[in-house]
Formats: structure tokens, C-alpha cells, sequence
């Protein structure tokens, strides 16, 4: 048996999310049919984390097991030309039987990417949350450097989770932004939310993203974040964001 591991993207606007669910199009399900179409192979395909509906991936990292004999360069090219246009194959090589795509995962970063104007942008509609009116940047930054560091984030996870411990440490937590280059006033359309961890809970950052919008709205102060954060408690944090502005960037091994 050979273990396989790649770097695939994919647009998760059409997925129910990674995992495979019952009478569900997902990407887990997509991946492991392009493989049996490929080799006749039933494998289970493993991800370093499991993407909720409608969230991306630039470089999310997969691997199986399979008996193939297939060359390791010519599996990008191969599984490509059986998987959907929006699920992208760009990487593959072989490693060690015991390399696990979860397990083996020592840091993750998320982009959250907001347009702050008053039309969306026709491009990238799907890719990121559109809110029509101005948010304030500074004060969305005077709130983020409270998130670093070790932390119990039950604030920022959703009820729904099986996660007992909810101790996580972010390593970089940050504001990107971009002027709007179909205005001639320079004014900042796009802010993408940049945040490095070595693990997140359900919806995670989904919710610093939607606790960080009420912040730019002026709805409350920068500094709630850090009250937020030592609560402990769901019901003080603000909602969660739509999954259409998230995009798993990165994961480091």
C-alpha cells in the first residue's frame, strides 16, 4: 500500500462541506469517486479538517491509501480530469504509512475576506461576505490582539460541537486591506481577516469574523473583545458569519 498525500482547492459553494454526508454532494465524496473512477479503488480519503457548506480551500491536504501503481507525478493530471471543475488536484507525493493529513497538522490559517462597500463585487460574490456600509478597520484591529496566545475560546464556538476541550492558540491574528479599484475615491472595500492556529473549533472564526463586523459597525467597543473572550459563553459573542467569506489558506506541517 501506498500512502498519497496532495494540496487540492476547491470552491465550496456547491458542497455540503469536506465530510461525507448522507444524500449530500460533498467534497470528501467527490474525491474518493474520482479515485475509484481512477483505479477501481474504494479508499477513504482523510483532510487535514473538515470545511462546513459553502467555505473554500486554497490548499487544503488530503491523503489515502491505495494498491495503484500510477506514477505519484501523473495523479494530479489524472484525478483532475475526473473531478468536478471546482475541486482542484495540485500537488501529490508519496509519504511515510503513518502520515495522517489531521493528526500530523501543526498549524492552520483561515481567511475570512469582508467587501465593505455599497455593491458587491460581481467577481468575487461568492467569496467573500458583502456588507454595504463603511466599518471602521482601526477599531476592528484594536480588537484582535487580545486573541493571541492560549486560550479557552468556548465563546467563539457554537454549542453544536463534541469538542470537550476548547483551549486553542493562535499564532497570528490579523486585518488585510485592499482599496476598491472600480472607485476613484480609494476608499477600502475589501478587509480579509487573517487567522493562524493550531486548531479551531466549529465555526470559530466564522464568529471572531462576525463579533469583529458588530465591532465595525460601532455597535460595540473594541475592547468587548476581550470580555467575550474571558465569558466563556456563546450568547456573549456576536453572530456567525456567512461561510461564503471563509477560505482555508494554509496548512503547515
Amino acid at each position: 500500500m501506498r500512502n498519497l498525500r496532495f494540496t487540492i482547492s476547491y470552491d465550496g459553494t456547491a458542497y455540503s462541506g469536506f465530510q461525507i454526508q448522507p444524500k449530500a454532494d460533498t467534497i470528501q465524496f467527490r474525491l474518493e469517486q474520482a479515485v475509484f473512477m481512477l483505479t477501481g479503488e474504494k479508499v477513504k480519503v482523510i483532510s487535514s479538517g473538515r470545511t462546513d457548506a459553502g467555505v473554500h480551500a486554497k490548499a487544503q491536504v488530503i491523503n489515502f491509501s491505495t494498491n495503484s501503481k500510477i506514477p505519484v507525478e501523473r495523479w494530479c493530471l489524472a484525478l483532475n480530469a475526473r473531478l468536478p471543475r471546482d475541486i482542484v488536484a495540485h500537488t501529490a507525493e508519496e509519504v511515510l504509512p503513518s502520515f495522517h493529513s489531521r493528526k500530523a497538522a501543526k498549524r492552520k490559517t483561515y481567511c475570512f475576506s469582508i467587501r465593505s462597500a455599497r455593491f458587491p463585487d460581481v467577481f468575487h460574490r461568492n467569496y467573500e461576505y458583502h456588507h454595504p456600509t463603511h466599518l471602521n478597520v482601526e477599531a476592528m484591529r484594536e480588537a484582535l490582539p487580545c486573541l493571541l496566545g492560549e486560550h479557552d475560546f468556548t465563546s467563539f464556538c457554537t454549542v453544536r460541537t463534541d469538542k470537550e476541550v476548547k483551549v486553542r492558540t493562535l499564532y497570528e491574528v490579523r486585518l488585510e486591506t485592499e482599496a476598491d479599484e472600480l472607485s476613484t475615491t480609494g476608499k477600502i472595500a475589501r478587509i480579509r481577516l487573517i487567522v493562524t492556529g493550531n486548531g479551531f473549533l466549529y465555526n470559530m472564526v466564522r464568529i471572531i469574523a462576525g463579533t469583529l463586523i458588530q465591532i465595525g459597525e460601532g455597535k460595540r467597543p473594541s475592547s468587548d473583545m476581550q470580555q467575550i473572550l474571558e465569558a466563556r459563553d456563546r450568547s456573549q459573542a456576536g453572530p456567525t458569519a456567512e461561510a461564503m467569506g471563509l477560505t482555508l489558506w494554509r496548512v503547515d506541517y
